[in-house]
């Protein structure tokens, strides 16, 4: 028998996700089994596979070793570079500038050196995290942000921090501003886009329409443009959905694609920029409900310097 004690991380999940968290080698029906004859308990007694875990409960497994795993000590994300842009850092957040060409997640191709393997690795080195302490809460972004897009990504450092910005996220209570670099200049300086977008998951893109169509997710992208020359505007973005490649594809939809943007935009236009320009530049927390252990947060902005993609453009100006 083995037993184990909650912690607030994992406090608040059913008693099912968090065994399937936590113990990957158990076969779900064998999970299901165990805690209807009372091989798994909480707190000495017959538990049910909804019970809510609460802090320092503790959860008695009278299963095979085997099935429990021999969880290692050496973790993957110590191989991850140990560089980060911190922006803003306190106990239940952090505030991340993301490079250009770093992914926020693993692929298919790159698994280690990720965003939020850095994270983790920041966050074990300092004390502040270690895997061994919480059986299934592990650093999570909020957001995140595509490869070649550079800026402000969310990190919540515990349980409770991820489950209300992700309310909040949902709720369009977390305010995003982009800055981007664009072909062309647009009929208004300032307005609203609205469209429908469909996802090819295959291909990794998405197409914009006016008129919704099945399958199509609807979108809204505020702008106003910052600046402009014959060739190319600067521009800023406000999301009000948030969409897979809605910026970028939203913009080229209507004759204006990003600068760099190799997906979406025109190869002859581009004119040798590898990279796309654009940038998640600012955040404000604009919380219209209660936020919890958050709160202190609400109408904070947070800011990224960005006078390089304002020098880029004043230099494409002069061009």
């Amino acid at each position: 028998m083995k037993s184990f004690i909650i912690t607030k991380n994992d406090a608040g999940q059913r008693l099912d996700k968090y065994l399937t968290k936590s113990f990957p080698n158990l076969p779900q029906s064998l999970m299901y089994k165990y805690i209807r004859t009372k091989r798994i308990k909480v707190n000495s007694k017959r538990a049910e596979i909804s019970t809510r875990l609460m802090e320092n409960d503790v959860v008695d497994l009278y299963i095979n070793d085997e099935f429990l795993g021999v969880r290692s000590d050496k973790f993957d994300f110590l191989s991850a570079p140990n560089s980060l842009n911190i922006v803003y850092e306190d106990e239940n957040i952090l505030l991340l500038n993301k490079k250009v060409g770093l992914l926020c997640h693993p692929d298919d191709k790159e698994y280690v050196n990720t965003l939020i393997s850095r994270v983790k690795r920041y966050l074990y080195e300092k004390g502040s995290f270690n895997p061994m302490d919480s059986m299934s809460f592990t650093p999570a972004l909020v957001n995140r942000i595509d490869r070649n897009t550079c800026g402000i990504v969310i990190a919540a450092k515990n349980a409770e921090a991820l489950r209300i910005l992700n309310e909040k996220m949902k709720n369009r209570e977390l305010r995003k501003f982009y800055l981007c670099i664009v072909h062309g200049k647009l009929e208004n300086r300032s307005g609203i886009l609205e469209g429908y977008l469909v996802k090819d998951k295959d291909k990794n893109t998405v197409k914009v329409f006016t008129k919704k169509q099945e399958g199509a997710k609807y979108i809204k992208t505020k702008y106003e443009v910052i600046a402009e020359s014959e060739n190319f505007s600067l521009i800023e973005i406000e999301l009000l959905t948030g969409r897979t490649h809605q910026i970028r594809s939203h913009f080229a939809s209507i004759g204006h694609p990003l600068l760099g943007d190799g997906k979406y935009g025109i190869n002859k236009l581009n004119r040798g920029y590898k990279k796309q320009w654009l940038c998640s530049y600012k955040l404000v927390f604009d919380f219209n409900t209660d936020a919890g252990i958050l709160n202190y947060l609400n109408q904070k902005d947070f800011e990224i310097d960005v006078d390089w993609m304002k020098d880029e453009f004043t230099k494409l100006s002069q061009e």
